[in-house]
């Protein structure tokens, strides 16, 4: 098992002025040789964790070690730690290859090691024959990468970096969540990444801190956190997801049996195992994935809709609902049922392992 990078003990902040802390008793454990991400809307204090882990700004209270070595109160450039900001920040006055070399320099390192390991570098980052180049001749893809290089080349025991890909078209931001997950892999470096956007978080990470006005409200593996979320705000946060209200009217064992909201004693009910604290007679939020729900032909189904909309996405088809007590319902859909298209009142099955329920 991977050692301990980075160890977050309790730690708070708050800045003047503000009404309540930027992080409020965290304490996280980062793995060495991870790829771990910090993923929340804005302002939930993801950035304020990345500047203390690089040495930009410090904790009123608690303990930061980077591998066992406190490092709250040191200075930056004594870290081993670099960053690739949101903005790449290349000297425009340098070419590809003084870029990369600029760490190197300033650690004094010799005009043939530095050579070295630019050389090593760009390699890794596929920039061979751009050594020459200046940062305006280059592509946003391949500045993103110079950045990185950079970054990279004086060897840190951590890469911190700050929403790198937020500038990027689709295709090339998708190409790049790639190349980075391959460069964690190749370097061994402990990768820190921040994003507000769910889809890269799931794609890159090899676990994920989901963050909410300076607390961490679940720290898992991205198929830990999409199948089982810790509550409903992180429910509601990552990826496409079904709400459903209901009344639990019985259990047996660990499983439930739920009424839905709105439709009186004719209300449908919807069995759900592993229910958790819910109690006989508590309400409950019920979730479930849209590409969860199966649609079946014809109305016999427990639960019916009717289709109001489809919405083709290319390798799916999205099928909005709307239920006999007015909630709306999704289900994606590889393809249309074979009874043709969706315009009439249609069934829906739900498998009761794919729902979870909530209190609120």
């Amino acid at each position: 098992m991977n050692g301990v990078a980075i160890d977050f003990a309790r730690v708070s902040k708050t800045y003047p002025g503000a009404s309540q802390p930027a992080l409020d008793g965290i304490s996280l454990s980062i793995r060495q040789n991870e790829f771990f991400t910090l993923l929340g809307p804005s302002g939930c204090g993801k950035t304020t964790l990345l500047r203390m882990i690089g040495g930009f700004d410090h904790p009123d209270s608690g303990d930061i070690t980077l591998s066992g070595i406190k490092i709250g109160r040191t200075q930056a450039h004594l870290r081993r730690v670099n960053t690739v900001f949101q903005s790449y920040a290349l000297f425009p006055h340098m070419t590809v290859a003084q870029n990369i070399g600029f760490g190197l320099e300033m650690l004094n390192h010799s005009r043939g090691a530095v050579r070295q390991r630019v050389d090593e570098v760009m390699g890794l980052l596929r920039l061979d024959g751009l050594g020459d180049r200046y940062a305006e001749q280059l592509s946003g893809g391949q500045q993103q990468r110079v950045a990185l290089g950079r970054a990279l080349a004086p060897k840190p025991e951590v890469l911190l970096l700050d929403e790198p890909l937020s500038a990027l078209d689709l295709k090339l931001r998708k190409a790049m969540q790639v190349e980075l997950k391959r460069l964690q892999g190749q370097t061994g470096i402990t990768f820190v990444f921040v994003t507000h956007d769910q889809d890269e978080a799931l794609a890159m990470s090899d676990r994920i801190a989901v963050m909410q006005s300076g607390v961490i409200r679940q720290v898992g593996r991205p198929d830990e956190i999409y199948e089982r979320p810790a509550d409903l705000f992180v429910a509601e946060f990552i990826g496409d997801a079904n709400f459903l209200e209901g009344t639990c009217c019985a259990r047996s064992g660990a499983d439930g049996e739920f009424q839905l909201d709105g439709q009186g004693d004719q209300a449908p009910r919807i069995t759900v195992d592993n229910v958790g604290h819910v109690a006989v007679g508590q309400k409950a939020v019920l979730m479930i994935r849209p590409e969860r729900v199966r649609v079946v032909a014809g109305a016999g189904a427990a639960l019916t809709g009717r289709v109001f909309e489809t919405i083709y996405s290319g390798s799916s088809r999205m099928v909005h609902a709307k239920l006999p007590n007015g909630t709306l319902l999704r289900a994606r859909l590889d393809g249309l049922p074979e009874s043709g298209a969706l315009t009439d009142e249609v069934g829906f099955y739900m498998d009761s392992a794919a729902l979870t329920a909530f209190v609120r």
